[in-house]
Parts: C-alpha cells; sequence; structure tokens
C-alpha cells in the first residue's frame, strides 16, 4: 500500500523556517529524518509527501489514486506505534487525543477534508506518542530519537571494527560503524548513549565524542573537535569546535571553533570561524524566540535554546548569536556585535543594519555551494528559493521602510 506523509496544517506553520524549504516528514530528529523512520519501521521502498504545491516538485506525492496509508508527518513512530498504524483497516484513524496521527483511506486525494472532518471510525494510539510540534522539540528530543533509530538501523547486524589503536573506546557495545568510516586518534565514549558512525563519514585526530551522537553519511568531525552529546551531524556535514544537544539537517558545516548548542541547522548553511551560540540567558529566564505564525517572539519555555537557522543561510567569522536567534531562509550575516534575535529570510548585514539579499545574487551563492556536492541549483530549487522569498517579503521591515 502506497503510504503517503502529510503535513498537517496546524503544525507546518509553527516549525519555520525549516518547513519553508521542505516537508515536516523531511526534518531530521535523531539519526534519521521523520520519513525515513516511518519507511523503515512500515518496510516500504518508498513513502510520498503531501505538502505544500511548491514543495511537491522536489518531494513528491507519487500516485495518490486509490487506497493509501496516510500518516501524519510530524510524528515520531516507535514499535508500538507501528503496529497499531500497520493494523488499521480500511476507513479507520488513529488519534493521539485531537490530533490525527495516521489513517487507511480509499482516497487520499481527500486528506484535506478528512483532517478537517475526520473518519467515521476512530481510536486511540495505545500510548503517547512523539510529535514535533515547534523548532526547539527536535534537539529536545534528539537523544532519545537516536537510541530509538539506533537500534532499528543495527539490530542483527555486526559493526565495523575500531581499528585505529590510537583510538580510545568507552562502551563498545554501543557504538555502531558502517562501512567506509575512518577514525584516527580519537576518543569515542559512548557509555551513556549510542555513537552511530555513517558511511564513508571520519573522526579526525583529538575529536572527542561523547553519545548519544549520530555522524550520518560522508561527514566529518573535525580534528579537537568535542561533541558533547545528544548531536547529530546529518549527511556530507563537517564540524569543529564545541558542540552540544544539536542537529545539523545536512549539507552544512560548522567547520571551526567556537560553541554550537541547543541548535538546529539547516541544510546548505556555513557557520563561519569562531561563530558562537549563546543557549542561555544570564538571568536564566526561559527563552523566547520568533514565531512566523505569531509575528512576534513566543515563550519557548525552555531554559536552553541557541540558534534556529534556515536552509542557505550563512555567517561570517566571529558571529556571535544572542539566545533563541531565529535566522530566515537565504540570510547572510556578519560583522562585529550581536545582531538581531529575529533574522528575516534572505537578509544581508549583521548588527549595523540589514537589507535585502537579492534573489540573483542568493542563487549565485547556492550554485556554488551546491555544485561543492556534485548538485545542481535547478529550477526545481529556484523555484522553492522564489516563493519563500516572495512569502516573507513582509518580514523584511526595511523594505516597508524604503
Amino acid at each position: 500500500m502506497h503510504v503517503l506523509l502529510f503535513d498537517d496544517p496546524a503544525i507546518r506553520p509553527h516549525l519555520l523556517p525549516f518547513t519553508f524549504t521542505r516537508p515536516v516528514a523531511a526534518l531530521r530528529c535523531g539519526i534519521l529524518t521523520l520519513a525515513e523512520k516511518w519507511q523503515h519501521r512500515l518496510g516500504t521502498a518508498s513513502v510520498g509527501y503531501l505538502t505544500q504545491p511548491y514543495l511537491q516538485a522536489k518531494f513528491p506525492a507519487g500516485d495518490v489514486s486509490g487506497p493509501a496509508l496516510i500518516i501524519n508527518g510530524a510524528v515520531c513512530p516507535d514499535d508500538l506505534l507501528t503496529r497499531q498504524v500497520q493494523a488499521l483497516q480500511p476507513g479507520q484513524a488513529l488519534y493521539s487525543d485531537d490530533l490525527l496521527v495516521a489513517a487507511h483511506v480509499a482516497d487520499a486525494t481527500l486528506v484535506a477534508e478528512l483532517i478537517q472532518d475526520g473518519l467515521p471510525e476512530t481510536q486511540q494510539v495505545a500510548e503517547p506518542v512523539a510529535v514535533i510540534k515547534r523548532p526547539w522539540q527536535l534537539f529536545l528530543f534528539n537523544g532519545v530519537e537516536i537510541r530509538r533509530d539506533f537500534a532499528l538501523l543495527t539490530k542483527g547486524r555486526t559493526s565495523q571494527p575500531v581499528n585505529d589503536p590510537h583510538t580510545i573506546v568507552y562502551g563498545a557495545e554501543n557504538i555502531f560503524i558502517e562501512e567506509g568510516v575512518k577514525i584516527r586518534a580519537a576518543i569515542l565514549n559512548a557509555e551513556d548513549g549510542p555513537i552511530y558512525l555513517g558511511k564513508n563519514s571520519q573522526v579526525h585526530e583529538g575529536a572527542i565524542i561523547k553519545g548519544p551522537l549520530a555522524l550520518c553519511e560522508g561527514s566529518h568531525i573535525n580534528a579537537g573537535a568535542k561533541m558533547r552529546g545528544d548531536n547529530t551531524v546529518g549527511p556530507h556535514s563537517k564540524v569543529g569546535g564545541e558542540v552540544g544537544n544539536s542537529i545539523l539537517l545536512g549539507y552544512s558545516n560548522k567547520g571551526h571553533d567556537g560553541y554550537l548548542g541547543n541548535s538546529v541547522i539547516g541544510e546548505w548553511c556555513n557557520l563561519g570561524a569562531d561563530t558562537n551560540t549563546s543557549n542561555l540567558k544570564n538571568n536564566y529566564a526561559p527563552v523566547k524566540i520568533w514565531s512566523h505564525v505569531a509575528g512576534r517572539f513566543v515563550d519557548t519555555g525552555q531554559t536552553f535554546c541557541g540558534l534556529m537557522m534556515g536552509d542557505h543561510s550563512k555567517c561570517g567569522i566571529n558571529t556571535m548569536f544572542n539566545t533563541g536567534t531565529v535566522v530566515g531562509v537565504g540570510a547572510n550575516v556578519f560583522g562585529a556585535g550581536f545582531p538581531r534575535t529575529f533574522i528575516p529570510s534572505f537578509s544581508w548585514g549583521g548588527a549595523a543594519g540589514f537589507e535585502t539579499f537579492k534573489l540573483p545574487k542568493v542563487a549565485e551563492v547556492a550554485e556554488r555551494v551546491m555544485a561543492r556536492r556534485a548538485l545542481p541549483y535547478d529550477e526545481v530549487e529556484q523555484g522553492i528559493m522564489q516563493t519563500v522569498f516572495e512569502a516573507t517579503a513582509g518580514d523584511r521591515i526595511w523594505e516597508k521602510v524604503k
């Protein structure tokens, strides 16, 4: 049966800026994206996405005619929930209180009506489920999700050995190494949580890694890095310096010294040398961050919250991000001092002020950056960025002043 992961309209806007450029289910938490979690657990060859029209070319739905299993893309599965979803019969829906988790439908094109009106035959989940409703929940749930994904991906398999005689290992039973991994004179401590080293990843000299940690395919932990636990380094990324409880979604670099904590970094981002994030206010008060839905700063209820940076954003050397900073898509931040704590998409500047980072210039950078990974900045990517640029014009207040 075709599996379709849908963007819940009550959730997706609250996950901006990350959902400007991807469906909710394409977010990474733990080792895998939410879509990959469902795909592995359901044993299906592929999944489709029911998302915003401008994203469908990159994230296709596939064949939506006929019966389908539709699943809320914000829900993280476990063994029990997967069994409940698999047991759904035609016309049945599974809820967590008022939240639609999954349904077995005859016609997936009617999912919008289903979300609003529901199905006549419903049941409740057997136990509470993890739902990513706000950006900071990505790092809050990350340690638990690394553990779940680790068990899922390594069950019945044998890890590659640690062949480097100068690498120190603690909790070897909690370490899994895929093919092609290189480790040189590092410390791997998996006593408090698993360490997963993805295919063709590298751990360089002097790196200190504390689990839980996910280093995804083709990624590097640079020499002397200090990975403090609950970290995910997405595919084809590079990380250096000190990192704690943070996620790089993929294709992004924080290659140098500097602190990144309780943060989520999108794809195709770059943090300049000695970039630092504050994740704790001096008065220890709960952190407020910008909400694109509310159009104001909202209380996260969290004492620790660092940087939320959307796709294709960059910052220069020695950038200082204050607690709970939100950076949109395609921004370029540089200069001395602390920039504002909400930096709209397609901003160019820093503490001294911003102007609009024009779309043709953004495209030039994106084309160069993606070419380094042998990926094209094609018409599909350009169309997504064009749509986001237009949708976020109201956030760029200096344009209103002009």
